[in-house]
């Protein structure tokens, strides 16, 4: 299990809904929390 960085909730690694940044995958629990952390990644890793 890993950590949406948006909602921080857990969710399964082999879940589909997923993105790159700096060469990182980060999971999320919705295509919410996916469009949310495209539209600004910064904010979202540290």
């Amino acid at each position: 299990m890993v950590i949406d960085p948006v909602c921080k909730m857990q969710v399964d690694e082999n879940t589909p809904i997923k993105a790159e940044y700096k060469g990182n995958t980060y999971y999320f629990c919705s295509s919410n929390c996916q469009a949310e952390f495209k539209i600004n990644s910064k904010k979202f890793v540290k």
